[in-house]
């Protein structure tokens, strides 16, 4: 159900956005302002970013497949890189006009720039509005660090015109904005990159503290030690946890399951974790890069290494 909810915001920021370019375009080059024409350009990369994040969201509610068995949470992660990516290289774009822009100033309308960014602004301000239940999810915050980021540039397009109203004449402020705004924006493309990185990188998930984790695990009754824990991150909302467990005694098979399904009842909720995979062990066994070697009487097994 979140997920319909989610396309249907994805669909009202997409009809604005698409009603915005239009108002942008013709009027930037009506005006010669270079604010106004790039907060355009960064307006049509929002098309494609909210038409990218639909995809997205559209493909996590498929099921599971034998080929995609844990199915298609990391979309929205793709969805939220590649966009991170074309704000990026808009961002790039605007910031070379903008300095080119400075030694050949152009005559702008400012009154006119005023008018249609403060419009421009207040669409910006409704969409973000739209967005902001979402801003947890790494695929919706691309879109609304893209919107943000219009509504930031929006507002510098204003002031720009407003100085050059009342100045009359400092057109350079225009390339000025421009420049500014490519930069903080930009910047923010960057960190969201980073954050989706880390999530294909199979990074521990953004807040989560390992060794807070690890002492809740070990603080269950009815387990020893914890070891070879590995924690990361489907998507911005399924965390997976795969995890050693020492347990105390010899529990039969049943105690043993009782154990395990204690502790994802003390971990699933406090951590947010939704999958976890249990190895249950009734002896230490030391890790290795391959698997775990467990010393059972004299005797050694492996656990998880390749055959060879």
């Amino acid at each position: 159900m979140e997920g319909v909810n989610r396309e249907a915001r994805l669909r009202l920021v997409l009809g604005l956005n698409v009603a915005l370019v239009a108002g942008l375009v013709s009027v930037g080059f009506l005006a010669h302002s270079l604010g106004l024409l790039a907060a355009a350009w960064d307006t049509v990369t929002d098309v494609a970013v909210v038409g990218i994040s639909l995809v997205a969201v559209r493909m996590v509610r498929r099921p599971p497949t034998a080929q995609r068995t844990f199915g298609y949470h990391r979309s929205t992660i793709l969805a939220a890189q590649a966009n991170a990516a074309g704000i990026l290289a808009v961002s790039i774009l605007i910031l070379v006009e903008g300095v080119r822009r400075l030694f050949q100033t152009h005559h702008v309308e400012g009154g006119l720039v005023v008018v249609v960014a403060v419009a421009a602004l207040l669409v910006n301000g409704i969409a973000a509005l739209v967005l902001r239940a979402d801003a947890e999810d790494l695929n919706m915050r691309a879109v609304l660090v893209d919107t943000v980021g219009d509504a930031a540039a929006n507002a510098g397009v204003a002031v720009a015109g407003a100085v050059i109203l009342l100045t009359d004449g400092h057109f350079w402020v225009d390339p000025v904005v421009s420049i500014l705004i490519a930069i903080v924006v930009g910047g923010r493309a960057l960190r969201l990159m980073a954050q989706a990185a880390d999530v294909l990188l199979e990074s521990t998930p953004a807040g989560l503290d390992v060794a807070e984790l690890t002492s809740a695990m070990a603080a269950v009754d009815g387990i020893d030690s914890v070891h070879d824990l590995h924690v990361w991150s489907l998507s911005s909302e399924v965390r997976a946890l795969s995890v050693h467990l020492v347990l105390s005694g010899h529990p039969t098979l049943e105690e043993a399951q009782v154990v395990g399904e204690r502790l994802r009842a003390n971990i699933g909720p406090r951590f947010g974790i939704t999958h976890t995979t249990l190895e249950l062990e009734c002896e230490s066994c030391v890790d290795v890069v391959d698997g775990c070697v467990e010393e059972l009487g004299g005797a050694v097994r492996t656990r998880g290494a390749p055959p060879g």
